[in-house]
């Protein structure tokens, strides 16, 4: 089953679908045989949606769709919407799903005849000094940790943002991460700075599991307050909170230290996980810019055995903390040879120092 990478256009996201869509009975059938078929709640609402479109584009039940109304569709999305080579894929899989294998239509061609080819681009990376201008411009600290943690741990947004206090094991200095990308767990290094910055957070709210809880809507009204007030009142707030900090409350933040930091405005939160990577490791003997010399080099092509670790960190292991499937995922980075986990504290300490630490509000010792 495709991944809900493959996350549909914008356009797709934030406009109201047709409700008439909603009302065919195939649809909320649909979302039931993905869900019996193992499918992540992302992927469920993913192809749910695709198929919303399929018939908000026919404008009838798409259950009573013929092959060449399902080509025209594709041909929509390709012409009209210019979707992605990831978002065809999706599509091709979501449809497969409802048509062949929900449906039985066993003996039509159209999806074996939808072809998708990804352009071999290389991430946007950030230097050290990039990264540091960035994020000494975010102003709160409950938007500091999490950047600042993404960054040290190459982790993905939402990794980050789900934490809990029991996913820190202080003893290996690790962090456990949960759930990630295709249901899967790993472990990564935690550098002491970033575990400092969490043990002082957490001491500031003191939810019982959640890291980064949400503040909630109320928080502007705190802002009329005087800051002893506020303070109280953002405590109690997220010490109360039943979930964890929203992608887009972090999403926002990142964009206003971004625009104030004057550093190049493509760059996204997940930038700082292919920095990481790429600051973890550079080939010696190629360009020191991971943007720069590539542009013709095919990761395929790319062989671990040929390059040398910038910070001393194996291959292997930057691919097995960013959670990757295959080496061949981590190679667009140009990652190289092997060392040890110790060697990785030691990297990521580095790029720890050379952050500007974030100003950790006083702990009040308890009442007596």
């Amino acid at each position: 089953m495709a991944s809900a990478g493959g996350r549909l256009q914008a356009y797709e996201k934030t406009s109201v679908l047709n409700s008439v869509a909603d009302s065919y009975p195939c649809v909320a059938r649909f979302a039931e045989h993905v869900q019996l078929k193992g499918g992540r709640p992302r992927t469920v609402e993913a192809y749910r949606m695709m198929l919303r479109l399929l018939a908000r584009h026919a404008g009838q039940d798409p259950a009573v769709l013929d092959e060449e109304a399902v080509r025209a569709f594709f041909l929509h999305l390709v012409r009209d919407r210019q979707y992605s080579s990831q978002s065809i894929r999706q599509a091709r899989a979501a449809l497969t799903a409802f048509f062949v294998e929900m449906l039985g239509r066993t003996d039509w061609v159209v999806f074996a005849s939808v072809k998708t080819k990804d352009p071999v681009k290389l991430p946007l990376v950030l230097s050290r000094e990039d990264v540091r201008k960035v994020l000494s411009h975010v102003r709160e600290l409950r938007f500091a940790v999490p950047l600042r943690l993404i960054y040290l741990c190459g982790l993905r947004l939402s990794e980050c943002l789900k934490l809990e206090v029991k996913d820190i094991q202080r003893a290996g200095m690790r962090l456990h991460i949960r759930d990630g990308k295709g249901g899967k767990d790993r472990m990564v290094p935690l550098p002491e700075a970033a575990l400092h910055d969490l043990e002082q957070w957490w001491r500031w709210h003191k939810h019982p599991r959640y890291l980064f809880p949400a503040m909630g809507r109320s928080w502007k009204a705190t802002l009329q307050r005087g800051a002893a007030e506020r303070d109280r009142l953002q405590r109690e707030q997220m010490h109360g909170a039943e979930h964890p900090m929203s992608d887009s409350a972090l999403q926002n933040a990142w964009r206003i230290a971004l625009a104030a930091s004057g550093v190049d405005r493509r760059a996204h939160i997940h930038t700082l996980r292919h920095s990481y990577a790429t600051q973890m490791i550079r080939p010696a003997h190629l360009p020191a810019s991971p943007l720069r010399g590539f542009a013709t080099l095919r990761p395929k092509r790319l062989r671990p055995s040929a390059f040398l670790l910038e910070e001393g960190v194996s291959l292997r292991y930057v691919s097995a903390y960013l959670g990757h499937a295959t080496l061949e995922q981590t190679l667009v980075y140009a990652h190289l040879t092997a060392v040890s986990e110790a060697q990785t504290q030691a990297a990521v300490a580095r790029m720890a120092a050379s952050l500007t630490r974030p100003p950790l509000p006083p702990i009040q010792p308890p009442a007596r």
